[in-house]
């Protein structure tokens, strides 16, 4: 079985900085791409951020300077830090990882994590 666990949302005013970390355990054979979805209130899920295994990155453009996504590969962990955050980077964000276990490659997600940003 595999987890995905976020941590690290909160609140915060315009212009201040926050870091989720998810961590990833279970019956890993090997993790793939990971990376950070949003969803804000009344729009679709989008993607914020992804890193390969390589450590290719790639990033929304509203969020291109002021967010940077990292990976530790030995603790199966990924980071996102976020500065001069803005209102409209209010949403639940969430962990994914494209991983393999010994009998199946699939897409996971972690259950979510809120960061509000007031003005």
């Amino acid at each position: 079985q595999v987890q995905l666990v976020e941590s690290g949302g909160g609140s915060v005013q315009a212009g201040g900085s926050l870091r989720l970390s998810c961590a990833a355990s279970g019956n890993i054979f090997s993790i793939n791409a990971m990376a950070w979805h949003r969803r804000a209130p009344g729009k679709q899920r989008e993607l914020v951020a992804a890193i390969t295994s390589g450590g290719s990155t790639n990033y929304a453009d509203s969020v291109k300077g002021r967010f940077t996504i990292s990976r530790d590969t030995a603790k199966n962990t990924v980071y996102l830090y976020m500065n001069s955050l803005k209102p409209e980077d209010t949403a639940v964000y969430y962990c994914n990882a494209d991983l393999r276990t010994l009998s199946s490659r699939r897409d996971y997600w972690g259950q979510g994590t809120q960061v509000t940003v007031s003005s």
